[in-house]
């Protein structure tokens, strides 16, 4: 094995030249593949978590200059499941095998503190045996420290960049890094199992940017890691940018794998939409989760972050089977227990 690689593997950690060398060279990626690989096998063996995923509402207050939620977009299609409908969508899961539910959506201020702790109560009343996973935004503590009251037990927040500059490029200005790093640690002072992570080859993005961004996922130790390439959008600002890569994206997969051994790492729908195999390549790279969706089918092209999104027209229950088909193809197993991290930690 390289001794690059190898050192990786080893320490967990590179200096920002050499880190600078594996993201920038692409000589490296067949052992970093590999290393990265066994590194998830000797962590989680062959499991690859399943969660479902429910797009509660598209409505959004921000104007994130890469998003189609942005709240300028006056094309999208906007919509918001009631309460009822959620759990329609947990209880469909629920039959599925699904023991994690992720409610994601916008900003939107329709869905105030009381509203989302009554859902958060109700699933976890009727699924006590359920894990839910929260991803609607920036929040304030309070919020936060009422939504974990509530039940809730996880929540996803990407920091997109960790550098001031270039997160000021991709977001109206009033919206700034700091911000979302107090949302971070909040979060994680709160008792929260922690998702982060970033865009890859968004706009204006160096290499520079990445190991930043790697740097501050080392300060934060989050439990899960979500990235994935960046895709435009036809209707926002940066149209007529370029995507990033699936290449770079993979390689960024796999030195997350071996910075952070215990990370619960997905393979997004993102990577799947700009290569077809692009799934399968991210649990080979050292992913471990995937998120089927469970939205009710009519609303799903409403939730358009990016264009040319797949797996919008499919059932529940035809986006399991194939999402299974595809990681038993790539050499793994589904999994749909809770796999909470701390856990495997505690059993290392």
């Amino acid at each position: 094995m390289d001794k690059l690689v190898e050192k990786l593997r080893k320490e967990h950690d590179l200096s920002d030249d050499e880190l600078r060398e594996l993201i920038e060279s692409g000589s490296y990626d067949a052992e970093l593949f590999k290393a990265a690989d066994e590194m998830r096998r000797e962590t989680y063996g062959d499991a690859v978590y399943l969660r479902g995923l429910i797009e509660f509402t598209s409505y959004c207050r921000n104007n994130c200059l890469y998003c189609g939620l942005r709240a300028a977009n006056k094309n999208a299609e906007r919509y918001r499941l009631t309460e009822d409908e959620i759990m329609e969508c947990c209880d469909e899961g629920y039959e599925l095998g699904y023991r994690t539910f992720v409610l994601q959506g916008g900003e939107d201020p329709y869905f105030t503190d009381d509203k989302i702790c009554g859902i958060v109560r109700r699933i976890k009343e009727k699924y006590p045996d359920c894990a839910v996973t929260l991803s609607i935004g920036e929040r304030s503590r309070e919020s936060y420290a009422r939504y974990k009251e509530a039940g809730a037990d996880r929540y996803l927040l990407r920091h997109e960049t960790a550098n001031a500059e270039h997160y000021a490029r991709l977001h109206p200005t009033n919206m700034s890094r700091n911000e979302r790093r107090r949302c971070l640690y909040d979060l994680r002072e709160l008792g929260y199992q922690v998702g982060s992570g970033f865009m890859v080859g968004s706009p204006y993005q160096t290499t520079e940017n990445l190991i930043e961004d790697l740097r501050f996922l080392q300060e934060l130790r989050p439990d899960m890691i979500g990235i994935g390439p960046y895709i435009t959008h036809k209707d926002t600002p940066f149209k007529d940018e370029k995507g990033g890569s699936l290449e770079l994206s993979l390689r960024m997969l796999a030195i997350l794998r071996l910075m952070f051994p215990y990370a619960l790492l997905p393979s997004t729908t993102a990577l799947g939409t700009i290569d077809p195999n692009g799934r399968e390549l991210g649990l080979k790279a050292g992913g471990n989760v995937v998120m089927p969706n469970l939205s009710p089918v009519r609303v799903r092209k409403k939730y358009a972050i990016y264009d040319n999104k797949i797996c919008t027209g499919e059932e529940s229950a035809q986006c399991r089977g194939c999402l299974e088909r595809r990681i038993e193809s790539a050499g793994y197993r589904a999994v749909t227990d809770r796999g909470d991290v701390k856990r495997v930690r505690s059993q290392k």
